[in-house]
């Protein structure tokens, strides 16, 4: 099941070449990058930079502050920790090319020293425990069936104190998830649990839920007014199609339907261990 995820987002191209490509034709300096050219595609999830933004602020960080990012992916909310709060990020992703791709594009913009990427399974850290000041996970749990693991292992790895803040896509009231999705193609790989079981999960796992927050209605706007531009072929010159390959915009549709209907939700979690 874990290599039909990472096929799932691994590409059929170098992640960094097509990048590269899409932005030397949008006219950018590739050795004078910086993170906001990279903004719509590193920010991989519903609502982008706004959201990790917000997510962030909820953490309690500092300078001296060591975060996890669990399901890295391409290293831009990692980046955007470092950029913001002058934190060391360690980010762990199950695809082996999004580390490799989240290395390089922390080069480009030269924030390489304060974050690092490595290839593993987040239902099995390979860190010591009381590791970590924070950790962070956006937009990954639905791709995996044992949260339970995960969570446990995330309370694992943290300082006794530490918050932990989960922003993910879980299943709505509004029926069965419309494919293809960014997190799946078809059903074998998309694991989607309710707010409910959510809730029980981290729990249960030793968290104390501090603070929820419903974004499905920013959610669906966002989504709907990125397939709109889409639809216009109005396409920022670097997007999450570079790597997902050419029906990305057959995922936005189905993206909007199931935001539209309530098939899924958006939901942030703030614990602490």
């Amino acid at each position: 099941m874990a290599d039909k995820v990472a096929s799932h987002y691994a590409g059929g191209d170098s992640i960094v070449g097509a990048l590269a490509e899409s932005l030397r034709k949008a006219g950018k300096d590739i050795g004078k990058l910086t993170t906001a050219d990279l903004g719509t595609v590193d920010e991989f999830h519903i609502r982008g930079r706004r959201a990790t933004l917000e997510l962030a602020r909820s953490l309690n960080l500092s300078a001296d502050s060591h975060v996890l990012d669990i399901g890295s992916g391409l290293g831009g909310p990692a980046r955007t920790l470092v950029e913001t709060y002058g934190c060391r990020v360690t980010g762990i992703d199950l695809t082996q090319a999004f580390c490799e791709a989240a290395t390089t594009l922390s080069d480009w913009v030269g924030l390489s020293d304060r974050v690092s990427f490595r290839q593993g399974d987040a239902t099995s850290l390979p860190f010591t425990s009381d590791q970590f000041d924070a950790a962070m996970t956006i937009h990954v749990s639905m791709n995996i069936a044992r949260k339970d693991k995960v969570y446990a292992e995330t309370k694992r790895v943290l300082r006794p104190g530490a918050r932990f803040a989960v922003y993910d896509i879980l299943q709505g009231e509004g029926g069965d998830v419309l494919f293809p999705v960014p997190w799946a193609r078809e059903p074998s790989i998309s694991h989607l649990a309710t707010p409910d079981a959510m809730q029980s999960l981290l729990t249960n796992a030793g968290f104390r839920v501090v603070d929820v927050q419903d974004s499905t209605e920013e959610g669906q706007r966002w989504f709907e007014a990125m397939a709109a531009r889409m639809a216009k072929a109005a396409v920022p010159a670097a997007t999450f199609q570079a790597f997902l390959g050419n029906d990305f915009p057959e995922m936005a549709r189905s993206q909007v339907a199931n935001l539209r209907d309530r098939r899924i939700r958006t939901v942030t979690y703030v614990c602490e261990a």
